[in-house]
């Protein structure tokens, strides 16, 4: 709208859009623009009040915040979200970037944005609900935008090592059912390589398992040792004796099976094919 020095511009008429919250704002008897119900209230804007184009921008400019802001606390409605997360929300809506930061600036005066809090929230919940360790934590955290600094704060506050080796402990129990049908060797490797993945360190996950036993009677590693053999001996049944031997021992090995039960298998096998 032009400004004619001559002519006074001046609110004659505030009307509801049907959309809730939303006003068209009428200026010398003309629609003129359309404001939030927070720009109404913030600006003071009445019927009889005189603008000038300037101030016109302004409530404009104000306005593309307004939308932009009750986007972001939809978006926050559902969960606690970081700065960056927000961010990144609003670009994808396609915000532009000179309103997207008087928005988050006025988010986290408001204190709906506060990533240290945020930190700390994500930290203990993922401690209480999932069988993830820190690193992984970490690196999730890092991902959605958390600085280093406050990742490190929350951890050590809010997951510290007595807890880490309480949850190893309950996810060492379980791992090791699963793995029950492996030998005591694999079940370690298994377990440390399962526990390592989840996030926790190689000292914290030391520490569990050496107040871990990984055992197996004889009797059972024996007979899982000849249905593993069995199929091995099948296998390679085209080798030379020796080589077929030889195989089939380095591949028992490598599943972990005690060197004396190995050999003991190859002998009798050995034995019934001569």
């Amino acid at each position: 709208m032009a400004e004619d020095s001559s002519t006074k511009l001046q609110i004659t008429k505030i009307e509801a859009q049907k959309r809730a919250g939303r006003y068209n704002v009428y200026v010398n008897g003309h629609y003129a623009f359309p404001v939030s119900e927070d720009v109404l209230i913030r600006y003071r804007l009445l019927k009889g009040t005189e603008l000038t184009q300037k101030l016109i921008t302004t409530l404009a400019s104000a306005d593309d915040q307004s939308k932009a802001y009750e986007l972001a606390l939809n978006y926050l409605s559902y969960q606690q979200r970081t700065e960056k997360e927000i961010s990144d929300y609003l670009i994808k809506k396609e915000i532009p970037e000179t309103t997207i930061a008087p928005v988050m600036a006025r988010l986290v005066d408001d204190n709906l944005l506060d990533d240290e809090h945020y930190a700390h929230s994500y930290v203990r919940t993922m401690k209480r609900t999932s069988d993830k360790g820190p690193s992984v934590i970490r690196r999730q955290l890092k991902q959605r935008g958390v600085k280093d600094e406050l990742i490190d704060n929350a951890l050590a506050e809010d997951y510290q090592l007595d807890e880490q080796l309480e949850r190893l402990d309950e996810l060492v129990k379980k791992l090791q059912r699963q793995y029950q049908k492996l030998t005591p060797k694999i079940q370690r490797q298994k377990v440390q390589q399962r526990l390592v993945a989840k996030g926790f360190s190689f000292d914290s996950v030391g520490q569990a398992l050496a107040e871990t036993n990984f055992e197996m009677d004889e009797e059972t590693e024996l007979d899982l040792l000849s249905a593993q053999a069995e199929k091995l001996w099948r296998r390679y049944h085209t080798k030379p004796m020796r080589e077929r031997q030889l195989k089939i021992r380095q591949a028992l090995y490598r599943k972990g099976f005690n060197g004396d039960l190995i050999s003991k298998w190859l002998e009798r096998k050995a034995e019934e094919e001569s």
